[in-house]
């Protein structure tokens, strides 16, 4: 009997169509590995995509702006990895309610279309700071994807009757359409793109 995510959810028809991000997606139906991966290097690759989505949910509020936004969440999520486990499966509900599709199949999706291929980052030289146009790891494609994801629910659940659950779903179902118009992980997928094209 084939194992389900969720007990709902098949994982043994998902596809991956992009090769370099296929080696550090896992597609598995344990959720919770205690952090056991953290003290070996490159082993979060062998995590289960849908626990690294739980766990970028995890985050404290800080304050910080991004894009123009200020994230907060007062705590509240930091260290609760049963609460945003639940979070994702209601997200994923959603989401099969809504496409009749396998939302899994969908997050991955998501998670190619918004990771970027390009970046930047500033060179030092004889005292003058350079941007440089670089290209981007697989491994760091699939945690900029999934962090872009994860910020953009938490800032749309933020000070409006919008929960977070809806947000992630709202956020996986747009960024696996490439809707640029209503996906923020798709909009900082181009714009770190164009960016890099500039400093080339």
């Amino acid at each position: 009997m084939d194992e389900k995510l969720f007990g709902k959810y098949d994982i043994a028809g998902v596809e991956i169509p992009d090769a370099s991000l296929k080696q550090y997606i896992t597609l598995s139906t344990k959720l919770h590995t205690h952090g056991r991966h953290s003290a070996r290097p490159l082993a979060k690759g062998k995590v289960s995509i849908v626990e690294r989505l739980a766990n970028k949910l995890m985050r404290g509020g800080t304050g910080k702006k991004t894009s123009g936004k200020i994230i907060r969440t007062h705590g509240r999520m930091q260290g609760k990895k049963t609460k945003a486990l639940k979070i994702v499966e209601g997200a994923f509900s959603i989401v099969a309610n809504r496409t009749q599709k396998n939302p899994l199949q969908l997050l991955i999706s998501a998670v190619i279309n918004s990771a970027p291929r390009e970046d930047f980052t500033k060179v030092s030289f004889g005292g003058v700071s350079y941007q440089v146009a670089v290209d981007v790891s697989a491994s760091r494609r699939l945690d900029m994807a999934l962090r872009n994801i994860t910020l953009a629910a938490i800032m749309k659940a933020f000070d409006v009757k919008k929960n977070l659950t809806e947000a992630l779903a709202d956020e996986i179902e747009y960024a696996a359409k490439m809707d640029a118009a209503n996906s923020f992980a798709i909009k900082k997928r181009d714009e770190t793109e164009r960016m890099a094209r500039a400093a080339r």
